[in-house]
C-alpha cells in the first residue's frame, strides 16, 4: 500500500513556567467568572420568585424546580385515599425519559452519519453527483421539524419509527454538507502525488482523502447532534412518553410549569455534554485538526 506522509517535523517546546502560570490564572479566572455570573443569575430567579413580581405558573421559584426534580425521580404516595405509589413521571423515572430520547437520537442520527458520508463521499468526489443532489440536500436542511412531523406521523404512525426518521432528516443534511466540502476541499497535488506513485483509486481515498476528509465528518457530525436534539421535542409531540422532550411537552400542557424548566435545564445541560462528547471526539481521533 502506498502512503502519503509529510517529511518534516518539529518538537514541541515545552512550556515555560511563566506561561503555565498565566495559563492557569488564566482558566482560574474563567472559572471564577463563570461561577459568578451563575449565582447571580440564581440570585435574580430566587428574588423575583420570592418577591412575587411573577407568578409561580410562569416562573416557578428554584425550590419548587427542585421539589419537581426529586419527586421527577422518586416513589411518592399517590392521591389522598388511595394505596397507589406514583415513581417519576408519567410512570417513568427522569432519567428514563432522557434515555429513551437518546436512544431515539442514536438510531436517528447514527443513520444519517452513514447515509450522509457515503454520498458525501460520492457527490464530492463527482461533478455529476454533486450537481445532482446537493439542492435537494439543502432543500432538506432547510427545512423545519415542525413542518414534516406531521406527514411523517400519517406514514409511519405515532411510534419510533416516525421520530427516528425525523432525527435523520434533521441530522442527514449537516454530516452530507461537511462531508462535500471536505472532499472539494482536498489539496489536488496530494492526488496527484499519490497517483503518480502508483496508488489506485481505494487507496487514495484510504490514504490522503479520509484522513483530511475527517476532520469535516467529525464537524458535521457534532452540527447534527446538535440539530437532532434540538428537535427531539418536535418529535416527541405525539406519544412522546418516554422522552424528555416529550414530558417537556405535557408537562407545559399541565401547568405542571416546575416540572417543564426541569425538562428544559436538563434538554440545556444534556446538550452542552454532547457537544463537550462530540469536541473530545474530534480531539482524540483527529489529533491532526488545526495543526496545519
Amino acid at each position: 500500500m502506498v502512503t502519503v506522509a509529510e517529511t518534516t517535523s518539529r518538537s514541541p517546546e515545552p512550556a515555560s513556567p511563566t506561561r503555565s502560570r498565566r495559563l492557569l490564572s488564566s482558566r482560574w479566572s474563567s472559572l471564577r467568572l463563570q461561577v459568578g455570573v451563575f449565582a447571580a443569575l440564581m440570585l435574580a430567579w430566587w428574588a423575583v420568585t420570592a418577591l412575587g413580581l411573577v407568578k409561580p405558573v410562569f416562573l416557578p421559584g428554584p425550590g419548587a424546580v427542585w421539589t419537581a426534580f426529586v419527586e421527577s425521580n422518586t416513589c411518592r404516595p399517590g392521591p389522598a385515599g388511595t394505596d397507589r405509589i406514583v415513581c417519576g413521571e408519567q410512570n417513568y423515572f427522569l432519567w428514563q425519559h432522557l434515555l429513551a430520547s437518546l436512544q431515539r437520537i442514536a438510531v436517528g442520527v447514527s443513520a444519517g452519519a452513514v447515509f450522509g458520508i457515503v454520498l458525501g463521499l460520492a457527490a464530492g468526489s463527482s461533478a455529476l453527483i454533486r450537481t445532482a443532489v446537493e439542492p435537494y440536500v439543502n432543500f432538506l436542511r432547510a427545512l423545519p421539524p415542525l413542518g414534516y412531523i406531521g406527514l411523517l406521523i400519517v406514514w409511519f404512525g405515532v411510534g419510533d419509527v416516525s421520530k427516528v426518521w425525523l432525527l435523520f432528516i434533521a441530522s442527514f443534511p449537516p454530516i452530507a454538507i461537511s462531508t462535500i466540502t471536505g472532499v472539494t476541499g482536498v489539496q489536488g497535488d496530494r492526488v496527484l502525488a499519490a497517483r503518480t506513485l502508483g496508488a489506485s483509486r481505494l487507496q487514495v481515498l484510504q490514504t490522503v482523502v479520509i484522513p483530511a476528509v475527517l476532520p469535516e465528518i467529525v464537524t458535521g457530525l457534532r452540527l447534527a447532534i446538535g440539530l437532532a436534539w434540538a428537535a427531539v421535542v418536535a418529535a416527541e409531540l405525539n406519544n412522546g412518553i418516554p422522552g424528555i422532550g416529550g414530558l417537556a411537552y405535557i408537562s407545559g400542557q399541565q401547568l405542571q410549569t416546575p416540572l417543564t424548566v426541569v425538562c428544559i435545564i436538563v434538554i440545556g445541560i444534556t446538550a452542552v455534554a454532547l457537544d463537550l462528547i462530540a469536541t473530545q471526539a474530534l480531539r482524540i481521533f483527529v489529533p491532526w485538526h488545526g495543526k496545519g
